[in-house]
């Protein structure tokens, strides 16, 4: 399995830190952003990596990161993305990448405080479809949110107003090759984007999506708040920890 590591975008949200650099290499807490997604696919066991950036910053991504050995990866290689396309957009660079396997997909802006490591190894034992990770959260609505039907994930919502439940869906992703040939079917959503939720909703309407909860504490780091309570986590309870 490949990982893939989505690190674009504009970060409009975190201006003006973000006039001066991209919102992925911000720090959260000692180190940034963008080394905890892959360190979380290198622990693992996904040391194959690719990094997509966008915006006027992409070599500083080299320069950080480099090949990727000093955070474990076999290898990190890198794609651009040109203007904010979404999610789904972002990861269509990756099909080259996964050479016709499944892929592991980070947002660069997820940090988790523990692993994913049972997950990965149960859709490397699941064989094809897709999994995601899902975190019972206090505000949903900031989510794409799962329905359930008794303990099956039977739609996903984007950012609902009145969320069907509390479980929001992480920025972790696990597609077998089949993704690509979903997004070339998608049509862009109202903010003209190509929406992961909707590549996840046709997973599970074909039947082959499974879910995981993601074992200790979860957040993103997109908006001010988010990137404060990332450090200050990081800070009193590490990350990544196996």
């Amino acid at each position: 399995m490949k990982g893939v590591v989505l690190a674009g975008g504009l970060g409009t949200r975190l201006h003006p830190l973000t006039k001066i650099t991209n919102k992925h290499l911000l720090p959260v807490y000692n180190r940034p952003m963008v080394t905890y997604p892959v360190e979380c696919l290198v622990k693992a066991g996904v040391d194959d990596i690719l990094v997509v950036t966008g915006g006027n910053h992409p070599g500083d991504f080299l320069r950080l990161l480099g090949n990727g050995r000093e955070l474990g990866a076999r290898t990190i290689s890198y794609a651009y993305q040109e203007g904010e396309g979404g999610i789904a957009a972002a990861l269509s660079l990756a099909e080259n990448h996964a050479a016709g396997g499944p892929v592991c997909v980070v947002l660069g802006d997820n940090i988790i405080e523990k692993n994913i490591i049972a997950a990965a190894e149960d859709f490397r034992r699941q064989g094809k479809g897709a999994k995601i990770l899902l975190k019972k959260v206090d505000d949903p609505q900031r989510f794409g949110v799962a329905v359930f039907e008794g303990d099956k994930v039977v739609s996903i919502v984007e950012k609902p107003v009145n969320p069907p439940s509390s479980y929001a869906v992480t920025g972790i992703y696990m597609y077998d090759f089949q993704v690509f040939d979903f997004i070339r079917t998608l049509t862009p959503s109202q903010r003209n984007e190509l929406e992961i939720t909707d590549v996840n909703n046709l997973y599970i309407r074909q039947g082959t999506l499974t879910w995981s909860e993601l074992d200790g504490w979860w957040t993103d780091a997109g908006t001010f708040d988010s990137l404060l309570r990332a450090s200050n986590l990081v800070r009193d309870g590490g990350a990544n920890k196996v």
